[in-house]
C-alpha cells in the first residue's frame, strides 16, 4: 500500500520544473508517505461492485488522483546469500480530468515517481527519479500501456517480454547498483479483497488492488559494479485510487510474506491517531495459494503484537513482530534481515527484505515489510 497526500503534489511540480529527475535527494524535513489525503473531488472513486477487465487495468487510470506498480523480490545467490530488491512506479495526477490539458507534453497533468533499492545481508541503497508524463508515447520519459504491458521511467523498466501479461522482465541502473531480473508464474493473479475493491476504512474508502504474488524471479543485481547472479521469490502490487487514508489514519504497516509450504500471506493495518476515531486500527489479511484460491481472514482474529523497535533515522520503528492468526493456526515472528533498509528518498519511509520465523513450513519463510507514518 503506498500513498501519497496533498503537499506531494508541490513538490512533484517543483521537481519537475527543476529538471532534476535521475538523482538521490535528501528527505524533505517533516515529509512522509503517510501524509492524510485530503478530498478527492473530481476525481473517479473507488468502490466495490466495479469489476476489474484484464488486460485494461494493467495500464494506466489517469482519472484516479494516485497509482502504483511495486514489485518487490527475495533473491539468494548461488552460495545462498540473501538480497532483496524493490522497483516502483508511482502515478500522480495533479488535476481532475475535466481539467486536464491534451497534446501539449509540457502541460501534462500525469507526473511519475520511480524507486529501487538493492538490499544485501548488511547494506541498502535506494534511488528515486521524476518526470511528467506524455499522450505522445514517442516523448514520453515515463508512462504506462496496457497491452502489451510496460511501464517505465527512463530506463527503468517493468515489461511484458511478449504479446501477452507475462512473462515480465524489470530492469533498473543508477551508477554502480541495478538490477535485472526475469518473472514467471502458472499462477492466476489474485484480487484482493471484495473482486479487486480494498476496503481501507470500516466507514468505507479504499482502493482497487490486485497481486501476483507468485512470481519467480532469475537475473542479476548490479552491487557496487559486481555483477551477482541470483534468483528466487518475487512479489507484484497494483493499486489504484483517489483518496485512500481516511480522516485519523496516520500510517500503515504492511507484510508481504513467501512461506515455506508455497502460500502467500498478506496483512496490512492501517493506523489510527488515538483522540480522533476510538475504533483502532483497520486490519486486513488474506491467505493465498497458488491455484488462485484466497482466504480473507476474520480481522477480530488477527494479532499483531510488537517484539522489539529500533530507532532508525530519528525513528521509533517496530521492526520486530509476532502475528497471531489462530483462525488457520499460524504463529509467525517476523524480523528484519537488518534494520538500515530506509528509503532515503524525498518521502521517506522503511521498506525492506524480512524473515519469517515459526514451528514449520506454515509459519516460516521470508518477504517484505512497508512501515510508514511513523515520526
Amino acid at each position: 500500500m503506498k500513498v501519497f497526500g496533498p503537499d506531494i503534489v508541490l513538490l512533484f511540480v517543483l521537481v519537475v520544473l527543476i529538471s532534476a529527475c535521475d538523482t538521490a535527494r535528501k528527505p524533505v524535513p517533516g515529509s512522509d508517505l503517510a501524509v492524510l489525503a485530503q478530498q478527492a473531488e473530481g476525481y473517479r472513486q473507488a468502490r466495490s461492485g466495479q469489476p476489474l477487465v484484464f488486460p485494461r487495468d494493467h495500464g494506466a487510470h489517469p482519472d484516479y488522483r494516485i497509482e502504483w506498480w511495486y514489485l518487490t523480490a527475495n533473491l539468494s545467490d548461488s552460495s545462498g546469500n540473501p538480497y532483496g530488491a524493490q522497483w516502483t512506479l508511482f502515478r500522480l495526477a495533479l488535476q481532475p480530468a475535466d481539467a486536464q490539458h491534451a497534446g501539449n507534453p509540457w502541460q501534462s497533468n500525469q507526473v511519475f515517481m520511480a524507486h529501487i533499492a538493492i538490499t544485501t545481508a548488511d547494506r541498502h541503497v535506494s534511488f528515486q527519479r521524476y518526470s511528467r508524463g506524455s499522450e505522445q508515447q514517442d516523448l514520453a520519459r515515463a508512462g504506462v500501456t496496457a497491452k502489451p504491458f510496460a511501464a517505465w521511467l527512463d530506463d527503468w523498466s517493468l515489461h511484458s517480454t511478449g504479446n501477452e501479461w507475462l512473462p515480465l522482465e524489470v530492469r533498473a541502473r543508477q551508477g554502480n547498483q541495478g538490477l535485472r531480473l526475469d518473472l514467471q508464474t502458472p499462477a492466476p493473479l489474485i484480487l484482493q479483497g471484495e473482486a479487486g475493491f480494498s476496503q481501507k476504512h470500516a466507514n468505507g474508502g479504499g482502493s482497487f488492488y490486485y497481486s501476483q504474488p507468485f512470481l519467480a524471479a532469475d537475473g542479476e543485481l548490479l552491487v557496487d559494479g559486481e555483477t551477482i547472479a541470483v534468483s528466487g521469490e518475487a512479489w507484484l502490487d497494483r493499486e489504484w485510487s483517489s483518496q485512500f487514508l481516511q480522516r485519523g489514519q496516520t500510517g500503515w504497516d504492511w507484510f508481504s510474506l513467501h512461506l515455506e509450504n508455497g502460500e502467500k500471506l498478506m496483512l496490512f493495518q492501517l493506523r489510527q491517531n488515538a483522540g480522533i476515531d476510538t475504533d483502532g486500527s483497520f486490519i486486513h489479511a488474506a491467505l493465498m495459494r497458488d491455484d488462485g484460491s484466497k482466504i480473507t481472514l476474520d480481522s477480530r482474529k488477527i494479532s499483531l503484537k510488537v517484539l522489539k523497535e529500533t530507532v532508525v533515522a530519528g525513528r521509533k520503528l517496530p521492526l520486530n513482530w509476532r502475528i497471531e492468526l489462530p483462525q488457520i493456526g499460524r504463529n509467525l515472528e517476523i524480523k528484519a534481515l537488518h534494520t538500515q533498509q530506509w528509503m532515503d528518498v524525498d518521502f521517506p519511509y522503511w521498506e525492506g527484505a524480512i524473515s519469517v520465523h515459526g514451528e514449520g513450513s506454515a509459519n516460516r519463510g521470508r518477504g517484505y515489510m512497508e512501515l510508514t507514518g511513523y515520526q
